[in-house]
């Protein structure tokens, strides 16, 4: 780094929610693009609100490494928090006629609402260690950040971006600060308007990150990373994500491609990746290879809206290439269920798949059906019988059944996990969140009781924003139980 390279401030911001766990949650969009600007010259820092292994925590629990489930998951860090200033539950179709007291605001469901991640004087003072760090080089000045980074992912998260957001104008109140990630591209004139940001960007960065540090700093990222801005259709051109600036690396996300081409009804992948785009096996083996060689990672995470698309030319081929790596992965997305070829299952079964989630949505397979019709009955059983006869027991393989979309029939979900569960795997039931620039968004606002369009709190799947009678609460309480 040279002594007048700028300094960017890169943060995973809270999460604000009524539930909230570590699935093999990493802000990858925001990591790509700290390697980007680590590659372009400029010096980097990240700072994640969400640290399970945040020093000041294992000092809290008096222990000296916190304990994590076999597959890198794990708990976060939460304090009960109130609901977001202006947010009224109404819980009339919950538990009573009545809007909840001020004092009970927080609860809803029986479950509190928290904040997740580190606690905002732990924040504070990182920051005011980061700014001791840059004023160290600059003559022990006071030292701020040239750029500050601020990611978003769930659109009904946006209140722990705000608080992000102006805890860190607390501390370098002159530092631009740049917005971007899923809920800023989701929910843009909200996240203009809101979350304090200095300007918010949308869709993918990559291209985008050279003008905003020019802008920001004046600092042009040198030339040899400038392909990638260029030549946007090339993922292999891309650094690795800057995974190392985690603080413990129990798990990494791997992702292989970007978009998808199915545009279903209730999803925004085509809206937030309008054009599928794909990385060589070559390119993901050397990845995976990099993380478990040089930081001992063993345990990965496939990101892919689409991962088994055109099997024989991508997934394949890697599975072959990673065969005798003693490694595990993990698919928490849904695997489209007919490119679940026998070749395929043999091979997630011998490379180490743990978790298979096929994303069946429905099992009403008849053509008058209105949603999206991915998948006929034949193909599920099929996918089935060839993931059993791989290997893989009914633990391990589950099916996603979607419940609460608008003016669904909830009898439907029941015959669906009925079906599921003779088919000898679980069935998983996945809530449904009204998704704004989805084809489902403008029913879903028709038919919600919430203000869906002026407040993304109430897009969140606990609320079932979509559900409005109490017969139906009751019934997707009676659903869950079946499920299981």
């Amino acid at each position: 780094m040279s002594d007048n390279s700028p300094h960017i401030l890169c943060v995973n911001p809270w999460i604000h929610d009524f539930a909230a766990f570590d699935f093999w949650a990493k802000p990858l969009g925001l990591l790509q693009l700290a390697a980007i600007i680590r590659a372009g010259g400029a010096e980097v820092s990240f700072l994640d609100c969400l640290d399970r292994f945040h020093p000041k925590y294992l000092q809290e629990i008096g222990k000296k490494k916190l304990k994590t489930l076999d597959d890198g998951r794990g708990s976060f860090r939460k304090r009960s928090i109130p609901l977001p200033n202006g947010v009224e539950i109404e819980a009339k179709y919950i538990s009573s006629t009545e809007k909840l007291s001020p004092e009970k605001k927080r609860l809803f469901l029986g479950k509190s609402f928290s904040r997740y991640g580190v606690e905002p004087d732990w924040f504070r003072q990182d920051l005011k260690a980061l700014s001791d760090k840059i004023g160290a080089k600059n003559g022990g000045k006071f030292g701020k950040p040239d750029l500050i980074l601020v990611t978003s992912l769930m659109t009904y998260w946006a209140s722990g971006v705000k608080e992000t957001i102006s805890l860190i104008k607390e501390i370098f109140p002159d530092t631009p600060v740049v917005l971007g990630g899923i809920y800023a591209t989701l929910c843009t004139a909200h996240a203009k308007k809101n979350s304090m940001a200095d300007e918010v960007i949308i869709r993918s960065g990559e291209q985008q990150i050279f003008d905003i540090i020019k802008k920001y700093t004046g600092f042009s990222l040198s030339s040899t990373i400038s392909s990638i801005s260029i030549s946007p259709l090339n993922l292999d051109l891309l650094p690795y994500p800057a995974l190392d600036l985690v603080s413990r690396l129990t798990y990494a996300p791997i992702l292989t491609s970007r978009g998808c081409p199915f545009t279903c009804s209730y999803c925004a992948s085509s809206f937030l990746e309008p054009q599928m785009r794909r990385r060589s096996p070559e390119s993901v083996f050397d990845e995976i290879c990099y993380w478990h060689k040089n930081y001992g990672v063993h345990n990965f995470a496939f990101y892919d809206d689409a991962l088994l698309i055109d099997p024989e030319k991508y997934i394949l081929p890697l599975l072959d290439k990673i065969l005798s790596l003693p490694l595990s992965f993990y698919t928490p997305n849904a695997l489209h269920i007919r490119q679940m070829t026998k070749d395929v299952a043999s091979m997630m079964f011998k490379t180490g798949f743990k978790t298979i989630r096929l994303g069946l949505e429905t099992t009403d397979f008849s053509t008058t059906r209105k949603d999206d019709k991915k998948v006929r009955a034949d193909e599920f059983f099929y996918a089935v019988g060839m993931l059993k006869e791989a290997g893989f027991r009914q633990e391990e393989i589950g099916a996603y059944l979607l419940c609460g979309l608008p003016n669904q029939n909830l009898d439907d979900v029941e015959q669906s996990i009925a079906l599921v569960k003779k088919s000898g795997i679980m069935p998983v039931l996945a809530y449904y969140t009204p998704i704004p620039h989805t084809p489902m968004w403008q029913e879903a606002v028709k038919v919600s009781r919430f203000d869906l369009e002026n407040e993304p709190f109430f897009t969140n799947n606990t609320l079932f924003p979509c559900v409005n009678s109490e017969h139906d609460i009751k019934k997707i309480s009676e659903l869950k139980k079946m499920a299981k």
